[in-house]
């Protein structure tokens, strides 16, 4: 009887979940519907009496989808960006790839090893030692479980003597790895291995870490040199070099920060000196277009009208930015504040409708103020991850009559639709990606899902991890540079 009870009880919580999980993905999925509808900025221009009934009929089969399959509610969120085919809209899970630990992890994460860092043994024969990474140092120890554990010794985020790391011996110097967040309950999977005679430990797809000897200079040489077996996406790494006398490199792997403004600022003197400039941004996929002022002033050959974004003022949106002038977290400080107030002032005068930044309408189409002698000649090199910010960069770089683009692709044409925030679904467990602004491009002269193409293909394979190092692409658009400038005399 009591076994009975036990498997009626079972089931009956596996349908309270089942039916729990649907409720709150049915939830998601009617915000995300109404969210789209009514606050993205491409709804209305692709959204119309031919594709109408064709969404509708798209959003009823997603919910009797989720009816059936609520596990697999991000699947059907993302089918549903999908349909808009924008890049800038689109659902991303909360910790993405992270596992719930179970109770032998939690009792792992929960120790503080009582550890005498001197006695554990760094001969390099195993796992174990004292190694040393890029954000601090920790130490491996070998336990009666049979497992190892990595234990900061300093480390962020973590305290002296915690556990991050737990690896699993494998086979051929290879390890399973858990890591633990030091916040939560939540884990990452993976593997490690060793390399160059142990002196390596490999986090795949992470980090690495070099075994600590009495040489420290040593240690951080090779710690800095070893190239990645497993690599971390492209390790595209910037560069900024002359080539020769007569040429400079730029490499600006991203516009999510500064380092253009600030390496050009540096190296004005002599990338100004030379004829030739190569400015590769291959892999690139955007960031703000401030951060590239420094290039456009260098390639300039006349004024260029940028026709500039307009953003959507729908109720939705105009709650976001008051809510976020309440939050007191907006990025530049009185700049940003007033920069928010007065969109939000501008958008409160034509509700649903679209309108200009009040302090930007001045800067578009404006005449450029200096054209330097030097650089005569510009190489952009692109590839198809171009995107966003960094294909609004080349629409600056093909209106300058100095510049010529190299690839062999396409860029991958996210740009009609952006200024993208980020808002959360109901359940906690998503977030929506989607923009605020359209181009004044359109609908002439679209982007999104064509790209731009290069004025010159490069003929060679695509190097796959760039590094810091210069290959046959920059070596091609070198020559090609040269020998044109060549021709022009003749």
């Amino acid at each position: 009887m009591t076994k009975k009870i036990l498997i009626i009880n079972f089931f009956v919580l596996i349908s309270f979940i089942v039916k729990a999980q649907k409720n709150d993905c049915l939830k998601d999925f009617n915000y995300l519907v109404e969210k789209v509808k009514n606050d993205y900025p491409g709804y209305n221009d692709k959204v119309n009496k031919k594709t109408l009934s064709d969404l509708k009929q798209f959003e009823y089969e997603l919910r009797n989808q989720i009816i059936q399959y609520p596990d697999s509610c991000g699947k059907y969120l993302s089918k549903y960006t999908s349909w808009f085919n924008d890049q800038h809209l689109r659902v991303r899970r909360i910790n993405t790839n992270i596992n719930t630990t179970n109770n032998n992890e939690l009792k792992i994460q929960a120790n503080f090893y009582n550890i005498n860092f001197d006695t554990i043994s760094n001969t390099g024969k195993s796992i174990e030692g004292i190694w040393i990474g890029f954000h601090g140092e920790i130490a491996i120890s070998l336990k009666n479980d049979g497992d190892y554990y990595g234990i900061a010794i300093h480390y962020p985020n973590y305290e002296s003597k915690q556990v991050i790391f737990k690896f699993s011996k494998l086979e051929n110097n290879e390890y399973k790895i858990t890591t633990f967040n030091p916040t939560n309950s939540n884990t990452n999977k993976g593997k490690a291995s060793l390399h160059i005679d142990n002196k390596i430990l490999e986090i795949h797809g992470e980090t690495r870490f070099v075994r600590k000897t009495s040489n420290e200079i040593s240690d951080k040489a090779l710690l800095y040199t070893y190239k990645s077996e497993f690599p971390n996406g492209t390790n595209t790494f910037p560069l900024a070099c002359y080539l020769n006398d007569s040429t400079y490199i730029l490499r600006i792997p991203s516009f999510n920060s500064d380092y253009s403004n600030n390496i050009i600022t540096k190296h004005w003197k002599e990338i100004t000196s030379r004829p030739y400039l190569i400015i590769d941004i291959r892999n690139n996929i955007g960031g703000q277009a401030c951060y590239y002022k420094k290039l456009t002033e260098l390639i300039n050959t006349n004024s260029y009208e940028s026709k500039g974004v307009e953003w959507y003022a729908s109720k939705g949106n105009i709650i976001f930015f008051e809510d976020l002038l309440k939050s007191k977290k907006i990025r530049n400080g009185k700049k940003g504040i007033k920069w928010t107030k007065s969109l939000l002032k501008e958008m409160k005068k034509n509700i649903n409708g679209f309108v200009t930044h009040p302090l930007s309408a001045n800067n578009i189409g404006k005449k450029t103020d200096s054209v330097y002698l030097y650089p005569k000649i510009v190489g952009v090199i692109i590839n198809e991850m171009n995107a966003s910010s960094a294909e609004q960069f080349l629409m600056h770089a093909k209106n300058s009559k100095k510049t010529i683009i190299f690839g062999n692709q396409n860029t991958a044409g996210i740009l009609d639709y952006s200024n993208t925030v980020l808002k959360k679904f109901p359940s906690g467990n998503f977030e929506l990606k989607f923009p605020m602004t359209r181009s004044k491009r359109l609908p002439e002269y679209p982007i999104d899902n064509i790209g731009i193409a290069p004025d010159i293909i490069i003929p060679f394979p695509s190097t796959k991890q760039l590094y810091d190092k210069v290959d046959d692409w920059i070596y091609f658009v070198n020559n090609y540079l040269k020998l044109m400038k060549k021709n022009n005399r003749q």
